[in-house]
C-alpha cells in the first residue's frame, strides 16, 4: 500500500544515534544521582566513604528508577526523546516491568564488557544490542512531525 495513509516503515535506530541518546542521557542521570545522595545526607551526616558497597547498590538503584520508569513509561528516555528514539517489545507493545529490568542488568553488562554488547548492534539486522537481544525488545526512530 502505498500513499499518504501508508504506515511508514520501521526505521531501526542506528548505533551512532543510540549512542548519542546515551550521552545525552548521564546529564539527566548525573541529577537522579546528585538528588539521590543529597537524600542521604541526614542518614549518613554528610559523609559517604568512596566504595561503600551499600552506596554503590544505592547508586544502581537510582539508575534504575531513571532508565526503567522512562522505558516502561512513554519508552524512552529524556535523552531519547531528544534523538527521537523509542524503545518497545518486538510485538510493539509496552514493556513489563521485569521486561525493564532484564534490559537494564544485560544493559550494565554490555557496558562492563567494554562496550561489546553496544557494538553488537553492528551485527544485527535490527540494530540490537545484547539487552534487546535479551530482552526481545528493539529501538527504533521516531519519524519527524510535518
Amino acid at each position: 500500500m502505498n500513499g499518504p495513509d501508508a504506515a511508514p516503515a520501521t526505521q531501526f535506530a542506528p548505533l551512532w544515534r543510540r549512542l548519542a541518546a546515551g550521552l545525552y542521557d548521564l546529564l539527566p542521570l548525573a541529577a537522579v544521582v546528585m538528588v539521590g545522595t543529597a537524600l542521604l545526607f541526614p542518614f549518613t551526616r554528610g559523609g559517604i566513604e568512596a566504595g561503600t558497597a551499600w552506596y554503590q547498590a544505592w547508586l544502581v538503584l537510582l539508575a534504575f528508577a531513571y532508565y526503567g520508569y522512562s522505558w516502561r513509561r512513554g519508552g524512552a528516555t529524556i535523552g531519547m526523546r531528544a534523538w527521537r528514539l523509542r524503545v518497545h517489545s518486538a510485538d510493539g507493545g509496552e514493556l513489563p516491568w521485569g521486561t525493564v529490568a532484564l534490559r537494564f542488568v544485560i544493559a550494565l553488562l554490555s557496558v562492563a564488557a567494554l562496550g561489546a554488547g553496544l557494538l553488537a548492534a553492528l551485527f544485527d539486522a535490527r540494530r540490537r544490542m545484547w539487552h534487546d537481544r535479551a530482552a526481545d525488545t528493539i529501538v527504533v526512530v521516531i519519524a519527524k512531525r510535518r
